[in-house]
């Protein structure tokens, strides 16, 4: 366990991991440009062996393209390729954090595993991919994250969730199931590791066009968004900058729900 003593975290920069950046038109991406434009040092995850197998696919050097981007704000950047499925992956990415940019004090858990399925189809393979990432690698990155945390005050965790508990998401069964379950973390979590200084929420983007979209889908998702427009990952993003920050050290144990008024 890493543990460095107060005052060098208060000399230190404020450094923060996000996972799930691989995709320049992303959450992740957004939310990494958003922290390093207010003086956060970067590191960020990616599996790009993922994205190969999602309808929107991924340009190979989109990450490389994001760190480029990144280090031109001023700050620095670094970056692991990480399957988040794997037990100890945890424990490897915080130590890489440490060893390249120093102790952090923010944990975005983005990184996310997601496929279309209902009761009639969903095998337990499929339910075990969904949980080892969705999950297991949430609650242990969170775990490994708190254990190296050895300041009073100031330390956050932000959850990525999808609103779960405001309507059903037929089709979604095992994405449903262990997004779900992150809400339940967050709000524990939160009581276990306040009296370390770190605040715990989650934040529930809605329908987000990071890419996936078909045009089908935006012409029937449009109406049910009182603005006028879709969920922009800069929409999230901005909210997740505010839950980083010193005015935010009240707030924790929150599911925030930043739809634009969606209707669901």
């Amino acid at each position: 366990m890493w543990l460095l003593k107060e005052e060098e975290y208060l000399n230190s920069n404020k450094i923060a991991v996000i996972t799930g950046a691989s995709r320049l038109k992303g959450i992740g991406a957004a939310i990494c440009r958003e922290l390093a434009d207010v003086g956060y040092d970067i590191f960020f995850s990616y599996w790009t062996s993922y994205d190969k197998e999602m309808p929107w696919n991924i340009n190979i050097e989109e990450p490389i393209l994001l760190k480029e981007e990144l280090s031109k704000k001023g700050v620095e950047v670094s970056s692991l390729e990480l399957d988040l499925s794997n037990p100890n992956a945890s424990q490897q990415l915080i130590n890489a954090v440490i060893e390249k940019l120093g102790p952090p004090t923010v944990l975005i858990n983005n990184a996310a595993y997601s496929t279309n399925n209902n009761f009639a189809s969903l095998t337990h393979e499929e339910l075990d991919k969904h949980y080892m990432i969705n999950v297991r690698a949430t609650t242990l990155l969170s775990i490994e994250f708190a254990k190296q945390f050895s300041n009073s005050h100031g330390g956050r965790i932000i959850n990525l969730t999808s609103g779960q508990f405001r309507g059903p998401m037929p089709g979604e069964l095992a994405y449903a199931t262990t997004k779900g379950a992150v809400d339940a973390l967050t709000l524990t979590l939160s009581a276990e590791l306040a009296p370390l200084g770190i605040t715990v929420n989650a934040v529930n983007p809605g329908p987000t066009d990071t890419g996936w979209m078909s045009e089908k889908t935006k012409k029937e998702l449009l109406p049910l968004f009182p603005f006028g427009r879709l969920g922009d990952p800069g929409d999230v993003a901005r909210i997740i900058k505010f839950l980083v920050s010193e005015e935010a050290e009240w707030i924790t144990g929150q599911v925030i729900n930043s739809e634009g008024g969606f209707k669901r």
